[in-house]
């Protein structure tokens, strides 16, 4: 796994639709789902979101607390 994708997990925010603004690591995990079933969106937003659906869906969440806390 790519440490600066992970980074980039805890700060870079959703740019548009209903969670405007969110980390991605905060987005609900429905809205995930919806992402992965209907298509992910090109480029590094599709990237951070499909990985964050991997993480949750493997429960590998904890990965993630330490880069929070920084």
């Amino acid at each position: 796994m790519n440490p600066q994708l992970l980074n980039e997990l805890v700060t870079f925010k959703m740019p548009f639709g209903k969670y405007k603004d969110k980390i991605i690591c905060d987005l609900p995990e429905s809205y995930l789902i919806w992402f992965n079933n209907q298509g992910l969106p090109p480029g590094k937003l599709g990237e951070l979101i499909g990985t964050m659906y991997e993480i949750r869906l493997n429960g590998l969440e904890y990965l993630l607390k330490p880069l929070r806390t920084r």
